[in-house]
This record gives structure tokens, C-alpha cells and sequence, in this order.
């Protein structure tokens, strides 16, 4: 059996619509974007498998998003790490992630998005999930996967871009808390 490939985590950005200006402050609903990006290894394997593999056995996958950090413990949003596998992740098409996001970022009560904060979603996420050659959907998990302290967040969305011409894995996760 192949070995794992390594993942460099290269950086992490973060996008908090609280620090976009809403209408009479209203709309941001403490929602933010977590983006952890990592270089591919040269010579990565066809098999985005193996790449998955490789994020949920990185330490930077355990993170809670709960502020926290990345844990010592075995814990991902809020579950247990031990209880994602590959097969957690479904595959799923360019319109199919991009409308996950969108839906959730949705303007609350017919708000509309400050056009700061578009434009940061257009770059940020909207682009890197079009350029992605593979995008992945962390699919429903059993009860018990859920951590000792979990759920913590009112919504949690996860997806993994994987864009091989730009030797880029990105995991992003969107949230509200």
C-alpha cells in the first residue's frame, strides 16, 4: 500500500463578516470562513484518497473553530477526527459547492451582502472553488461522532478543493456561531 503523502500547511485564511459594514449592523449573524491551505507534495497521487487521507491525518485538521485553535486532541469542528474518514467526504460538482456556500451566506432577512464582503467571498472562496480540479463535501456523520463538547456552531460547512495545476488542497469550513 502507498504511503501517505505529506501536506505543507501554507496559511490560513480567515473571513469574519462581522467586520463588514451591514445596514443598521444587521446580517452578519457571527458568521466567518475558515480557508487552510496547503501545498501539494511533489509527485501527489491521482488518488484524491490519499489526499484526504493525508488533511485528516494533518495536525492542523484538529481544530475545533471554536476560537481554540488547532488541539492536541483528536477533535474536528464537532467531532471526533477519529470518526472522518475518505469515505466521509462525498464528491461533488463546481455548482453543487458553490451553492452550499451560497445558501449559507445568504443574505439574512433580504439583506443584501455588503459588496466588500462579496467581493472577499468572490476571491477568497467562489474562485478557488472553480479553479479546483476535485471538490469534496464532508457528508452527515453519526450522532455519535460528535465530540464531548460538540455541536458547538448553529450551522458548519465543509468543503475540500482540491486544485492539482495549482499543486493547492484547500479545507474550508463556514460557519456561524
Amino acid at each position: 500500500m502507498p504511503s501517505t503523502p505529506a501536506l505543507t500547511h501554507w496559511d490560513s485564511p480567515f473571513v469574519n463578516f462581522v467586520t463588514f459594514a451591514f445596514p443598521d449592523g444587521l446580517g452578519d449573524a457571527c458568521r466567518w470562513v475558515h480557508l487552510k491551505r496547503f501545498h501539494l507534495p511533489a509527485g501527489a497521487p491521482r488518488d484524491d484518497r490519499a489526499l484526504l487521507t493525508a488533511l485528516i491525518a494533518h495536525p492542523e485538521f484538529r481544530d475545533t473553530y471554536d476560537g481554540a485553535g488547532v488541539w492536541l486532541e483528536p477533535r474536528h469542528g464537532q467531532w471526533w477526527s477519529d470518526r472522518i474518514t475518505p469515505d466521509s467526504y462525498l464528491a461533488v460538482d463546481d455548482a453543487t459547492a458553490t451553492g452550499v456556500i451560497r445558501s449559507w451566506a445568504a443574505p439574512v432577512d433580504g439583506i443584501a451582502l455588503p459588496a466588500e464582503l462579496d467581493q472577499r467571498l468572490h476571491e477568497a472562496v467562489f474562485t478557488p472553488i472553480h479553479r479546483a480540479t476535485s471538490r469534496y463535501e464532508l457528508g452527515e456523520l453519526p450522532e455519535d461522532a460528535h465530540h464531548d463538547y460538540g455541536p458547538i456552531h448553529m450551522e458548519f460547512h465543509e468543503l475540500v478543493l482540491i486544485d492539482r495545476p495549482a499543486g493547492v488542497l484547500t479545507l474550508l469550513v463556514a460557519a456561524d456561531d
